[in-house]
């Protein structure tokens, strides 16, 4: 009875961890950049004064701060042997796939190319998108912006490997 109960629970959570929504978020106007397990787990880049970027890791009941690009110790030195051909990546398939996965929840675009010109020439596509699809503006301010947020599952990204 209780190895059934410990067998059920164990079910429940990954059945929870493959369900929990993924969120890749980009804002080049406010600066954040996260990817998260929402409720679990959330990355960010963020800017440093020491470094160029750290790496926030949010967890339940704790907060990590790493920088990526320190080095982390004296390389060893490498002997030489004999180098074998090895493949490596997925298919180009496997990547539209995975790529197709991910549902669009929020885009925004704000562009200013800096010649008033292209500006010009863009104006009548980005009213069209805009009209349509929402979230696409051209200016001639200066401002340059965009705003993106991907949503996905993990048992999703699964499942695209596994169909291509």
């Amino acid at each position: 009875m209780v190895f059934g109960i410990i067998v059920l629970v164990f079910i429940l959570l990954v059945v929870g961890l493959l369900l929990i929504p993924l969120e890749i978020y980009i804002d080049t106007n406010s600066r954040q950049y996260y990817v998260q397990l929402k409720g679990l787990v959330k990355a960010s880049i963020e800017p440093d004064k020491e470094e160029i970027i750290k790496i926030r890791l949010k967890v339940p009941f704790k907060n990590f701060s790493f920088y990526p690009l320190r080095k982390l110790g004296v390389p060893k030195p490498k002997t030489k042997r004999k180098e074998k051909k090895k493949t490596r990546g997925f298919p180009p398939k496997k990547i539209i796939g995975l790529l197709k996965s991910f549902s669009i929840k929020r885009l925004k675009i704000d562009l200013d190319t800096g010649d008033c010109i292209t500006n010009a020439k863009l104006y009548p596509a980005f009213v069209l998108l805009d009209h349509y699809v929402g979230g696409f503006k051209i200016n001639f301010e200066g401002r340059n912006r965009v705003e993106l947020l991907l949503r996905n599952r993990p048992i999703r990204i699964i499942r695209s490997f596994i169909n291509f």
